[in-house]
């Protein structure tokens, strides 16, 4: 299995390679000028010329990819054009936003459209199959911007003054600040390390945060901040997994050795759990991991209506100005992840399928 995780590694690296030079490519293909997009179409051809020099647009693209690649492999994500800050401070405040986001949306998803694919598989052809899929058929039809307003005027505008109003947008009420646990904690650190980088990173987990601080009071209004846009993000992917659990499961109940179970008097829960299930979960859990990163990387449309500032939302800002920095960051960032998730997918068929430990 260790080899299998260092192939793995090893051919992701000519793959992110391809992504460097690919997002590199066509984020200077973008119509526009980054010069007109950020200081106004008002802006003069000195100015501009000038607006070049200072973020190095004004050498050939092929040393401006070697300049880039060379400061990759430092880990060095450059300079925003558009808030002349560096990227990885940007990275840093806004990812765990999308994470959080994400990571609640599947979880949700899981929760909700596994039961449901189950119940429907157990009750093939019949009423209760055909409510689970009209639902499922529902979530995937739904607009996330749609359901999301839709969410949002129901929870915060017509129940307004009732225990069940939410949030509407943002990460904390007013008022509210999650102080870092290191910050909590009294730790001593040196502004601007990597190490400090990192500890910002976790912290910027509201949820994470105040759960390891204690923080009961920004812990109950960041989940309830996440509540709204975590369910309109979660109907497509609840949608999917409900609809893959419930063919999976149906494929696999058909299979000689769960009527050889059935005949042998294997009570029905336990020809279910210890012999279908098992089995059907590794389609699902291949569509698991494409959920995740898109997840991580569609979550635009639900960060701007809830007013999030997440990956997403940075991402299209981004490219509306033109900011490259940004745009070459977040993307290598997002297939990163997806490369990670995939091979996590990939290891855990070792524990799901054991013919897959014996390859």
């Amino acid at each position: 299995m260790l080899q299998y995780i260092i192939r793995r590694l090893l051919v992701a690296i000519p793959v992110l390679f391809g992504i460097l030079l690919v997002t590199f490519v066509l984020a200077r293909m973008i119509p526009g000028d980054p010069c007109k997009a950020i200081l106004g179409e008002k802006a003069t051809v000195e100015v501009c010329e000038r607006f070049a020099r200072d973020h190095g647009l004004d050498q050939p693209i092929v040393v401006q990819f070697g300049i880039y690649a060379k400061d990759i492999l430092r880990a060095d994500f450059g300079e925003s054009i558009r808030f002349s800050r560096p990227v990885s401070q940007i990275l840093v405040e806004r990812l765990p936003m999308t994470i959080e986001l994400a990571v609640g949306g599947l979880l949700l998803a899981i929760l909700i459209g596994v039961p449901l694919g189950i119940i429907s598989a157990m009750r093939h052809n019949t009423g209760t199959d055909v409510a689970t899929m009209v639902v499922a058929n529902i979530g995937i039809s739904m607009p996330v911007f749609w359901l999301g307003l839709m969410l949002a005027y129901l929870f915060a505008l017509v129940l307004k003054g009732t225990p069940f109003w939410l949030p509407p947008s943002g990460r904390l009420s007013a008022g509210l600040v999650s102080v870092p646990f290191y910050e909590a904690w009294s730790w001593q650190l040196a502004p601007g390390t990597t190490w400090t980088k990192f500890l910002e990173f976790i912290s910027n987990h509201f949820v994470f945060n105040a759960l390891i601080t204690g923080n009961w009071k920004i812990l109950k209004d960041a989940v309830q901040h996440l509540i709204l846009p975590v369910f309109a993000l979660c109907t497509i992917p609840m949608a999917i997994i409900a609809r893959m659990t419930r063919s999976s499961l149906l494929e696999v109940l058909g299979r000689d050795y769960i009527r050889t179970a059935r005949a042998k008097g294997a009570i029905e829960r336990r020809v279910l759990i210890g012999h279908a299930l098992r089995n059907a979960l590794l389609p699902v859990v291949t569509i698991l991991g494409l959920q995740m990163g898109g997840l991580l990387s569609g979550a635009v449309l639900t960060e701007t209506v809830f007013g999030l500032a997440g990956v997403g939302r940075m991402l299209f800002e981004a490219i509306t100005a033109r900011d490259y920095p940004i745009i070459q960051a977040f993307t290598v960032v997002i297939a990163v992840c997806y490369m990670l998730i995939n091979l996590i997918v990939d290891v855990s068929y070792a524990f799901l399928d054991p013919k897959v430990r014996l390859d």
